[in-house]
């Protein structure tokens, strides 16, 4: 049977577990060499983008506090963007002294889930960007712009699409040069997903888009192929299915990187990503940490 043509012949993964999967693990500060070599297993792996630190304070997020020293740790692969989290200037100067290659901001669709999060408004936040922009332009460093709670708020509830897509606009008119949409919370369906794009992508072009879904309640596959199907071809993902949303009750986590792999693999769709080394790499980084893995197929195929 023939695939859909409207589905993409290659997906980029954006691997966030280094930062995005670490940032809120609780108990003990998870050692820098078992950061390094994670973020040097995935690049091994084949994925081609890992966000592999925050520069935020170590005040508020203690696991991210050797951002510098995991940044220097790492052995650099040719072809591989290795990117940081900058949520303001000390943040991006830091990133810079550390030669990462990108930086990302973040904001929100919805304004109590801004507020609860970065204590302003989300045109506040907005304003916020407008010097690390154009630091990073003048470093010829490209900026990647996350917009939480697509699909719902913790607070606010639904979010209407039409929030979302002015969201984006005015951060792609700021200068990022890519906006990934983050389902927070996993609240959302296959068909919520497809009405937010179709909105959304009236205002900043799919190919401009990525899509970040976690998956608190078991529709993170299914509504990364529902996007899939309208044109998003970048995805963001977490080895192990590691992290979550503190605000989000229950979260179960980021969507994993292994299961969205096989979902494209089984699509005939291209990703670079080697499956076995990716599954060990779970395996082996849930090991480290002591907790168990999130990723049904990692526990599928198992550990050699």
């Amino acid at each position: 049977m023939a695939l859909p043509d409207s589905l993409p012949k290659s997906v980029r993964i954006v691997e966030v577990g280094p930062r995005d999967g670490l940032q809120n693990e609780p108990g003990d500060i998870i050692p820098t060499e078992v950061k390094v070599e994670l973020i040097n297993r995935l690049s091994d792996a084949g994925l081609s983008y890992v966000e592999a630190a925050s520069f935020v304070s170590p005040k508020w997020v203690p696991q991210m506090g050797d951002a510098s020293a995991v940044m220097a740790g790492i052995n650099r692969k040719s072809g591989v963007t290795y990117a940081a989290l900058t949520p303001n200037m000390k943040g991006l100067e830091g990133a810079i002294e550390a030669k990462v290659d990108e930086v990302a901001v973040f904001s929100a669709a919805s304004e109590a889930f801004t507020q609860k999060n970065i204590n302003c408004s989300i045109k506040e936040s907005l304003e916020r960007f407008t010097p690390i922009m154009e630091t990073a332009k003048a470093n010829n460093i490209r900026v990647r712009g996350y917009v939480s709670t697509v699909l719902g708020c913790p607070y606010n509830g639904d979010i209407a699409p039409e929030q979302v897509a002015a969201v984006c606009r005015d951060m792609l008119d700021m200068g990022c040069y890519e906006i990934s949409l983050g389902d927070t919370i996993g609240v959302g369906t296959p068909l919520k997903a497809k009405k937010m794009l179709e909105v959304v992508s009236k205002s900043v072009p799919v190919e401009k888009l990525a899509a970040h879904f976690h998956d608190t309640y078991g529709q993170a596959l299914a509504n990364l192929y529902a996007v899939i199907e309208e044109g998003i071809a970048v995805v963001d993902t977490s080895v192990a299915g590691l992290g979550g949303c503190p605000y989000a009750k229950g979260a179960s986590g980021n969507v994993a990187t292994e299961d969205v792999l096989y979902m494209l693999n089984g699509l005939g769709i291209e990703t670079g990503v080697d499956l076995n080394k990716l599954v060990a790499t779970s395996h082996w980084i849930t090991q480290q940490l002591g907790r168990s893995n999130g990723s049904k197929v990692s526990l599928a195929i198992g550990c050699e």
